[in-house]
């Protein structure tokens, strides 16, 4: 048995609260090389006079990923607190006993052993991982504010173009506002979403608003408090929930600090709000706008009008947390989506998440991290973040052919297995984006690739978000194709995929219980064929999906259980095809 690759880690996703009298329990082994795992465990004043440990109870494999199998098992504990260790059998025979201070025979000696044990010494509700439940039945829709719709033509920043009259490019502008959103609030009801994520609305030069000017200032092309605040309203009628995006990482260089900075220099008194290493501020200018050289202060990437927020400083911290509260207090807004949010120290992420828990219950911070995140997903910073690295295997295997589908499978459970399991319920799961080329681009065009895609990924755990204009089969290339003007002309909207979408957003709204947290098993994952089937419990409910992505047709009994499918014909799943059922009274 290979005993170095047997881990566990206390109080972390290995051993958390999921909640108030439940425990999740988790152990790491080698790939293949154990058959069995059981928890001891029990109220370590009573080790002695109960003899726990004694009893043994086993654990289930969970999941698989390259290198490692991983175990889980809930628990319960009667006096709100547990010590616990593992027997562990490998598959040459072996057992060993592991615990807190590491491998030993598991014989009673060192069974008996209270020190030898893991602990959780008390239930801490404050402590425990809380997400809000209200995310977990969202289906968010991602609008690009100034692509989205022009609903107020007086608002129209000098140049507007005629809507989608030319290709986007990072200057030009179409007039896009919150009034345009407004008015087609019955579209996105009618699609079935209940979440709107805004790309920034705060007063910007750019058509992007990422160079922030003012936090406090809606941007005047969008409109103003007024609109916002109805346009929040309504929504909230409609049950619909709003998500603003901000970046704290940086502001823009024509915002009023910087330009203090550049017009007083070292005597500034915003001068250490940033990171300058040399007055007066300067740089050299590249090959583009983005792409600046000698820099003499910190800035997003290359950028030289995004300078980088000094988020140590008690002013900036200040000036930011205000920006929080204003928010959520004045427009009632249900969630702050973090733009660059790894870039930002984790001191003040904490003060961030303090302040919006103090502004509003059930709050959703979101933050945009691209790979792992464990440190910032304690309970204490964020809720989930934007789930790149999960739907980055989705992509790696459907859409860019880069690796098999076993690799797939195993790259989505490696990703599951770094965070507790309500963390993972409410990641935002994206497939395209402001910051990637559209998914029916990557797919070439081949819809029924496409809609295979969505539908593999609503079936996972996380959150789906729709970007502005997949319900019409939009197209674009990577940033700035991919914010074209939304389509509202019938004559350039695909229906069908909008009546696909409508489906697709229904199932998920309509099994979300089942997809948030019930159990994944995967059925069959098969290299040659292209066969991936996956099943998703919940009690004694159950959806089994099978999904075709090879090149021949799969025989399938035809089920009156058949909740939605796509490409099947005289019970054949048809490549690029799937079928996905649903059964009640499952043991």
């Amino acid at each position: 048995m290979n005993t170095s690759a047997i881990y566990h880690r206390p109080e972390s996703e290995f051993a958390y609260l999921y909640n108030e009298a439940t425990m999740h329990i988790r152990l790491q082994t080698a790939r293949e090389d154990v058959k069995a795992v059981y928890l001891v465990h029990g109220d370590p004043y009573l080790v002695n006079s109960e003899k726990w440990f004694q009893k043994k109870v086993p654990m289930q494999k969970l999941l698989t990923t390259q290198l490692h199998d991983y175990w889980q098992i809930s628990v319960g504990a009667k006096f709100r607190r547990i010590a616990y260790g593992f027997i562990v059998e490998g598959v040459d025979g072996t057992t060993a006993f592991y615990g807190d201070q590491g491998i030993f025979p598991a014989t009673e000696e060192y069974l008996s052993t209270p020190n030898l044990y893991y602990r959780l010494p008390y239930f801490h509700q404050t402590d425990r991982v809380k997400v809000p439940e209200w995310v977990k039945q969202t289906v968010w829709y991602q609008i690009f504010p100034e692509r989205f719709a022009n609903g107020d033509t007086t608002n129209d920043p000098k140049g507007t173009l005629a809507w989608g009259s030319e290709e986007p490019t990072p200057f030009n502008f179409f007039g896009g506002d919150l009034q345009g959103v407004r008015d087609h609030l019955d579209h996105l009801v009618d699609l079935g979403v209940n979440g709107l994520y805004f790309c920034p609305i705060f007063k910007a030069t750019s058509n992007h608003k990422y160079d922030t000017e003012d936090y406090f200032k809606i941007d005047p092309a969008f409109g103003d408090d007024e609109t916002f605040k109805a346009l929040v309203e309504e929504c909230h009628a409609r049950g619909i929930k709003v998500m603003l995006d901000a970046v704290f990482n940086h502001i823009g260089d024509n915002s009023p600090q910087w330009q203090d900075v550049i017009k007083n220099g070292e005597k500034s008194k915003y001068a250490d709000w940033f990171h300058i290493h040399e007055f007066p501020v300067s740089y050299t200018e590249g090959d583009n706008f983005e792409d600046a050289k000698d820099l003499t202060y910190d800035t997003f990437a290359f950028t030289p009008h995004m300078p980088k927020l000094n988020t140590a400083n008690p002013e900036v911290q200040e000036y930011l947390l205000s920006i929080a509260k204003y928010w959520i207090e004045k427009f009632d807004i249900d969630a702050w989506r973090l733009d660059v949010a790894n870039e930002v120290d984790h001191a003040f992420w904490k003060k961030f998440r303090q302040t919006c828990d103090a502004a509003k219950k059930d709050f959703y911070i979101l933050g945009e991290i691209w790979h792992s995140s464990q440190r910032w997903l304690q309970g204490d910073e964020f809720d989930a973040v934007m789930n790149y690295a999960f739907t980055d295997a989705i992509k790696a295997y459907f859409v860019k052919d880069e690796i098999p589908l076993t690799k797939m499978v195993a790259q989505m459970n490696q990703q599951l297995m770094l965070y507790r399991m309500q963390t993972n319920q409410v990641q935002l799961n994206v497939l395209d984006s402001h910051d990637t080329p559209r998914l029916l681009t990557e797919v070439a065009g081949d819809k029924d690739l496409a809609r295979q895609i969505m539908a593999f990924t609503y079936l996972q755990m996380g959150v789906p978000c729709v970007y502005y204009g997949t319900e019409y089969a939009m197209e674009g290339e990577f940033d700035p194709g991919c914010r074209k003007c939304m389509v509202w002309d019938e004559k350039d909207q695909d229906l069908e995929m909008y009546e696909f979408m409508k489906l697709l957003v229904a199932f998920r709204k309509d099994y979300q219980p089942i997809l948030s947290e019930g159990s994944l098993e995967w059925l069959a994952v098969d290299d040659c064929t292209g066969i991936v089937s996956l099943a998703r419990q919940l009690e004694d409910r159950l959806l089994v999906a099978t999904f075709n992505t090879g090149d021949q047709p799969v025989t399938m009994p035809v089920s009156e259980r058949t909740v939605l499918s796509q490409n099947t014909q005289e019970n054949q799943i048809l490549p690029k095809g799937f079928v996905i059922t649903y059964w009640e009274g499952v043991e």
